[in-house]
């Protein structure tokens, strides 16, 4: 991990960094970030890079140095372009609207999934006749994100066989033959 650590990170027009009491913020158009920095590592801005440093070659050292550059990235990346999910719901009857901030997802059980987001993903919802339902989420923060996407996979996870449920657009499923007669 540690050759991660090393790279700087470049600073886009728009982005300001701030560091106080090992605390980093992170500021842009999409929103703000903060990330915490432990054990020791450092960080210094320099002619529109950030590097970080690292106290020793210790294991732990090592690790965390690269953790927290790409973590450092991450924030980066997300105020400045931010990210995109993309699940798409394959199944007969299978549904997904959205009122505002709520979710609500027909996937074959005897009732509707109603999913209230978080004010900072904004929720799309894709439904062309002919086509799969696709949810797109979008939002500055990567970890919210991705922890957003899998709760709704989660709710329906695609199985072998037909390859029925919620999955990434994308997403290459292992299939498996059916019973030979």
């Amino acid at each position: 991990m540690s050759r991660i650590g090393k790279n700087p990170i470049a600073l886009p027009q728009g982005v300001e960094v701030k560091v106080s009491d090992n605390v980093v913020t992170v500021k842009g158009k999409l929103g703000e970030l903060t990330q915490e920095l432990t054990s020791g590592i450092t960080l210094k801005i320099e002619d529109g890079s950030i590097v970080l440093d690292r106290p020793s070659d210790s294991k732990e050292h090592k690790a965390k140095h690269g953790l927290y550059r790409s973590l450092l990235k991450n924030m980066i990346e997300g105020v400045s372009t931010g990210f995109t999910k993309e699940l798409e719901l394959v199944g007969v009857g299978y549904r997904a609207s959205n009122q505002g901030q709520k979710l609500d997802l027909a996937l074959g059980f005897s009732h509707n999934i109603l999913l209230e987001l978080a004010p900072e993903v904004k929720i799309e919802t894709v439904s062309e006749k002919g086509k799969n339902p696709i949810v797109k989420l979008t939002s500055h923060d990567k970890q919210l994100v991705g922890q957003v996407a899998a709760k709704i996979r989660s709710f329906r996870k695609p199985e072998p066989y037909k390859g029925k449920g919620i999955k990434f657009v994308g997403e290459v499923l292992r299939r498996k033959a059916g019973k030979s007669a």
